[in-house]
């Protein structure tokens, strides 16, 4: 049996490493006042690539990463944690200095950002963030809703969180999930687990979930970029995305894939039912942006 010295330094550590953690979030909200509101967001959509293009635009020397440094890419504060004030997410990105220091060094604009992809499907994200930032641009990866869904059910399967088989789940979305969208909506300070985990088929539809953004916000604003032409060429999405962020050409050594996950192909008459399901959300979707989004739901 440990000693109650083997015990204590057991401890130790821990308590250390949670005090650090603790100041170093506190110091963050005590100087958010000098720490200005990002300059993009990465809204969506979930299993689309998000992590992998965020983690290219890191990379960037004029793209600082969040704050403190555990925070991996986003701060979820418009969707789960928006009880928690503009102070606390203010505290999650550079200060004024930090980014004069970035831009007199490398000689360019710093842009300052993060990346959520539930904030495009939660019902009310859209106007916090108008609200709040009205000049922000946003980021929209849109991946074919069939492979969408099966790599979301595959996540969730792979956490820990996912009993059922893909089929099952799909049938099962709408009583695990039922009222929760109005529960969102009618309690602002209320998250919701099942309507981030189990929300396969919904979030496919995303042409209901853009709406918001799209009359919050100015065309001019938002980037989409098929998550089929990040996974055919990183390279030259990447060089896009700094386009329109307004940041120098940066080339990376390579363009790693991130958040992969390989399996069994989809049951084929899954995929035939999926396919059909999404054939009118996808038309008024092309229709709706303007888009080429070379996905085998069309019609020849």
């Amino acid at each position: 049996m440990a000693s109650i010295r083997d015990r204590v330094k057991q401890l130790v550590p821990t308590q250390v490493t949670s005090r650090v953690r603790e100041s170093l979030v506190d110091y963050g909200v005590r100087t958010s006042d000098r720490r200005p509101l990002p300059d993009f967001l990465i809204i969506g959509t979930k299993r689309g690539g998000t992590t992998s293009l965020w983690n290219y635009l890191i990379q960037h020397p004029l793209v600082p990463r969040l704050f403190p440094a555990w925070n991996t890419k986003s701060s979820h504060y418009f969707e789960e944690n928006w009880g928690r004030g503009e102070a606390w997410y203010r505290s999650h990105f550079p200060t004024q200095r930090q980014r004069e220091t970035l831009e007199n060094r490398h000689g360019g604009p710093v842009r300052v950002g993060e990346a959520a992809p539930l904030y495009m499907f939660h019902p009310l994200a859209a106007q916090r963030v108008a609200a709040l930032m009205p000049q922000v641009k946003l980021i929209v990866l849109l991946r074919d809703p069939v492979e969408r869904a099966y790599s979301h059910w595959k996540e969730r399967r792979t956490n820990g969180v996912e009993p059922l088989d893909f089929a099952a789940a799909l049938a099962a979305e709408p009583e695990r999930t039922a009222g929760e969208r109005e529960r969102l909506i009618a309690e602002p300070e209320y998250f919701s687990e099942a309507y981030d985990w189990y929300t396969y088929r919904a979030r496919g539809r995303y042409l209901e979930h853009l709406e918001p953004w799209l009359t919050h916000f100015d065309r001019a604003q938002l980037l989409f970029l098929p998550s089929e032409d990040l996974y055919r060429d990183a390279r030259a999405t990447y060089r896009r995305t700094l386009d329109f962020l307004g940041l120098p050409a940066h080339d990376l050594p390579d363009f790693k894939v991130y958040n992969d996950r390989r399996s069994a192909p989809l049951e084929p008459a899954l995929r035939a039912e999926l396919t059909q399901y999404y054939r009118p959300y996808n038309e008024a979707l092309r229709q709706r942006l303007g888009l080429r989004l070379d996905w085998p739901d069309q019609v020849a």
